[in-house]
């Protein structure tokens, strides 16, 4: 299968890539997604469409990364380096609290009873509706919204010693946020 398509998806790749070896290792990637789904044991009727569908996912990937790339990189022209200043955020010693104000939110997940963690990861990690996260769960759409209202209190409890300063609680908070 390698000899008989990899000069047609080199081509195909390469007249929507400037450079050549992007392409191949474009191309060679493609060849290697489809080795792994048939030694993972699927059935793959037509090898030449899912080459060319795994090219053309990873062209658009290449070319959304190389996009993001273009966006954050600074120019290098000596005179406009120095007059660019950094995001705080790259500063180190924010950098070094950021981290350890995810550590410490990581900490506080990993703390959670495991139905109500469970339940936080689902919503907030994979996307999932409370309706979802319940019928994932097996239980019902009201204990969704405790255990992630739990999670949150938890999160946001743990985040105030370290800004020094008190939560912001809300009078008559409703169970149903």
């Amino acid at each position: 299968m390698f000899e008989h398509y990899y000069r047609e998806i080199l081509r195909f790749l390469s007249g929507r890539i400037a450079d050549r070896s992007t392409a191949a290792d474009l191309a060679q990637e493609s060849y290697v997604r489809v080795y792994a789904a048939q030694t993972a044991g699927t059935s793959i009727d037509d090898p030449r469409a899912l080459l060319y569908r795994i090219a053309r996912n990873l062209l658009v990937d290449h070319h959304r990364h190389t996009a993001l790339r273009a966006e954050v990189e600074i120019p290098t022209d000596d005179d406009v380096v120095t007059t660019v200043q950094g995001p705080k955020g790259l500063e180190p010693e924010i950098a070094a609290a950021s981290r350890q104000g995810v550590m410490e939110l990581v900490g506080v997940i990993d703390g959670l009873p495991p139905r109500c963690r469970q339940a936080f990861m689902l919503n907030r990690f994979d996307g999932l509706s409370y309706a979802q996260v319940a019928a994932e769960m097996g239980i019902s759409v009201k204990m969704v919204e405790q255990h992630i209202k739990h999670a949150l209190d938890a999160c946001e409890a743990s985040r105030w010693p370290a800004q020094g300063a008190a939560p912001r609680r809300k009078l008559n908070r409703s169970r149903h946020d």
